[in-house]
Formats: C-alpha cells, structure tokens, sequence
C-alpha cells in the first residue's frame, strides 16, 4: 500500500510538470507569458522530439536576422507583423524573440490579442541566448 502511494505521490507531483513543458515562464497582463533563454533552448534542442510542436519567430530586421538568429526561426520583422500574422501556427507552442525582448513584447502583444494562446516571449532575446552561449546560425 506504501508503494502505491509512493507510486501516486510521485504521478501528482511530476504531471503538472510535464503536462505543462511550456508555461513555465511569467504571465503578463498583455497575454503572453516571458520565458527564461533557458527554457527556450532546452524545447529547441528536443527538436523534433519533442511532445510539444513549436516554431520560432524572430522579430528583428532582415540585417539584423542575417547578422545570425537561432536556427529555424521564422524571419517576420516587427513592420510586417501585422499583415504576415496569418504565417504563425495557432496550434504550436510559439517563441517570439528580437535582440533584448522589446520589440518581440510587441509582437508577443498582438498575437494575444488576436486569440493565440501559447506565446512566449524570450526574455532577453537573441543577445542573452548568445550571452548563454547557445548556437546561431548566418
């Protein structure tokens, strides 16, 4: 009996954990919730692996994309945010992010606003994922 509820005790502690792989950042009034750089990496490197389809959106300009941005983020500057909405899955977990999380707040904005419910928004942007030493590519 001991075992079971060890068994149990275990199952009710770790589900909300792993039901809820992303989420795990902070909530914002706007609708959005900002992630750590950390979290981020760790669902890009599952890669196809992972439970939970995502996509990555960088929200800087084409220079600033070319200069390097995480490998298979989408390009779709800030300017054209409004009319390329459309492009952005609603059915996967979708990580917005610019240089320092500025402008990737906006976009982070407006998806909410238009009914996207599992945005997150890189904390720090491209300029604290290279500062964490993970990988871009030009």
């Amino acid at each position: 009996m001991l075992k079971n509820f060890t068994y149990l005790l275990i199952a009710l502690i770790t589900i909300p954990f792993t039901a809820s792989a992303c989420g795990m950042g902070e909530s914002v009034a706007d609708g959005y919730e900002n992630t750590a750089v950390k979290h981020a990496y760790q669902h890009w490197n599952q890669g196809a692996r992972s439970a939970v389809p995502f996509e990555f959106i960088d929200v800087r300009t084409v220079e600033e994309f070319a200069a390097g941005h995480i490998e298979g983020a989408k390009l779709i500057p800030l300017e054209q945010f409004a009319e390329r909405i459309s492009e952005i899955p609603k059915d996967k977990q979708v990580y917005i992010y610019c240089q320092t999380a500025r402008r990737s707040a906006v976009a982070a904005s407006m998806l909410a606003r238009e009914g996207f419910t599992n945005i997150e928004n890189i904390s720090g942007g491209i300029a604290e994922w290279q500062k964490a030493g993970y990988p871009v590519v030009k």
